[in-house]
């Protein structure tokens, strides 16, 4: 069974643990069960969140891009040097 199917069916199941009673109460309904505390202040907090979010997963995808096929073909690259 892959990683990625593990991780899939692990989340939801974690997710519903992770909050208390009280902090559910208190949460929006989008994140209730979620996290503890009182929740995001205002439509601002979400804001901010969603950029952190794009920008994490845009980096990432731009980091494992590199990674798996760099751009350079110089064979005195670093990289080259100490593959060979």
């Amino acid at each position: 069974m892959s990683l990625v199917v593990i991780v899939a069916l692990w989340l939801p199941v974690s997710f519903s643990a992770i909050a208390c009673d009280a902090c559910k109460k208190q949460q929006p309904k989008l994140l209730q069960g979620i996290t503890h505390g009182s929740g995001p202040d205002s439509n601002w907090d979400y804001l901010i969140v969603s950029a952190m979010v794009i920008i994490t997963v845009y980096s990432a995808y731009a980091a494992i891009k590199c990674l798996v096929k760099p751009k350079e073909k110089n064979y005195q690259d670093i990289k080259n040097v100490i593959f060979n």
